[in-house]
């Protein structure tokens, strides 16, 4: 069965290298003499005379990239990044932070003003590109009350990520605390023309939610934070300052669609969903599978998710008992963490498939695009039916491990982790499931 498994490493990584950041945006925004066209709008870049670009988020570095590789090179521009790794070839006249993610630190801060000085200096006569991608709302934050201090924003965050409310809601209570979310940021460049570009983790129609939509419209609004802060007990936690401002009634309304600051802003979506499912279809296609698609499982449970899964596979063997069959499922499935141990949400739903393929010839591979699954070194791992044997047979036990929070040291020691290092991407989760007949 281990072709099985080396299957569907070849359809995650052939998923990733189809999904390649540059490519996509030679693909996408083809340049026709000084006309680059952006979705539905050409843009003549002779009528600007500067262009500055704002890029947050874990893509930050291959979107800056392709877009370097992209533009004339005669044109120049100025820049911000900010992300959770430093670049590995910084380009000129980009000012480089490092920010925390998922509780912002001092360079996510830093990277606040700068971009605010930044967009500050822009006129009718400037172009700026907003290049968001998954995980921005940490790596660049600057409260709008200047009472509060790094220390209370990051109070506040832990606050957010640990009441329970789900992200729409977090994302909501952020962008009226922030200087820079929640279209602030296309606000602050005022009559320049804006052009976001988007790598998604999130679902589709729910844009504004990405990187907490500093170049977007709001479409929450002051009443929806006060229902939830209400909702999720969050004023007893917040710090002192933010329970002032929130008392005080000073929490600012967002800027709408109809704002001015949006009259001339364009919005393109680069990779979404549907640019994860395509390939990995393609790819195990290809491969001789009889494929599906499924993204029902989204903010599951792990367990529940596995379920339903391998039920689908199940399924869609029988329906098929002479073919190979593939399913494949995106999304973040839910994965509390209950142990010291290391692993992820990815390595979690595999070792939850692992007692439930034992003897079948099945393979289930879950990984995270970006590389990086919960606080492991590893994108996520992968499993046959003969991995409780071997696991048995190592002294390892999948339910401890899996009690303990501890997948990835289980599938490590079987050399079973998926280990792609940080992609410079950020979609979402991958999950992979084949079977033979």
């Amino acid at each position: 069965m281990a072709d099985l498994k080396q299957l569907a490493r070849l359809i995650f990584h052939e998923t990733l290298a189809a999904i390649d950041i540059p490519a996509v945006m030679q693909r996408k925004l083809p340049l026709e003499g000084s006309r680059l066209h952006c979705g539905d709008v050409a843009i003549d870049l002779r009528s600007f005379s500067k262009i500055r670009v704002v890029a947050i988020g874990k893509a930050a570095h291959a979107m800056l990239g392709g877009l370097r590789a992209l533009l004339p090179q005669e044109l120049g521009f100025e820049g911000i990044a900010s992300a959770p790794t430093p670049p590995d070839r910084p380009l000129p006249a980009v000012q480089y932070f490092v920010g925390g993610h998922p509780i912002p630190n001092a360079d996510s801060w830093r990277a606040a003003e700068a971009t605010l000085a930044l967009l500050k200096k822009c006129d009718e006569t400037t172009l700026v590109f907003f290049l968001l991608s998954g995980g921005g709302s940490a790596l660049a934050e600057l409260p709008l009350d200047s009472r509060m201090t790094l220390e209370d924003v990051q109070q506040f965050y832990r606050t957010l990520v640990t009441c329970g409310a789900p992200i729409a809601a977090m994302n909501a209570v952020r962008k009226h605390v922030s200087a820079v979310k929640g279209g602030r940021l296309a606000a602050a460049a005022g009559g320049a023309t804006k052009i976001t570009l988007a790598v998604t983790d999130v679902p589709e129609g729910q844009e504004s939610a990405l990187a907490s939509g500093p170049s977007l419209p709001d479409p929450t609004t002051i009443a929806d934070v006060e229902r939830i802060v209400s909702q999720f007990k969050m004023m007893q936690e917040f710090p002192p300052s933010l329970r002032r401002c929130v008392g005080e009634g000073k929490v600012s309304e967002t800027p709408k669609r109809n704002d001015s600051a949006f009259a001339n802003a364009y919005f393109v979506l680069l990779l979404g969903m549907d640019d994860l499912f395509h390939p990995a279809h393609h790819a195990s296609e290809a491969m001789g599978f009889l494929t599906c698609c499924d993204n029902s499982t989204d903010d599951w449970p792990v367990e529940k998710a596995a379920e339903y899964l391998l039920t689908q596979l199940r399924e869609l063997q029988a329906a098929n008992p002479s073919r190979s069959v593939a399913l494949i499922a995106d999304g973040e499935i839910s994965s509390p963490v209950t142990g010291d141990g290391i692993g992820g949400r990815n390595s979690a739903f595999v070792l939850a498939c692992v007692a439930n393929i034992v003897g079948r010839r099945v393979a289930v591979l879950s990984a995270g695009t970006d590389g990086i699954d919960g606080n492991s070194p590893a994108a996520g791992a992968v499993a046959d039916g003969e991995t409780l044997a071997r696991a048995m047979a190592s002294g390892l036990n999948p339910g401890d491990a899996f009690r303990r929070s501890a997948a990835f040291t289980f599938f490590a020691q079987l050399n079973d982790a998926i280990v792609t290092g940080p992609t410079g991407n950020n979609l979402r989760d991958l999950r992979i499931l084949l079977s033979h007949p």
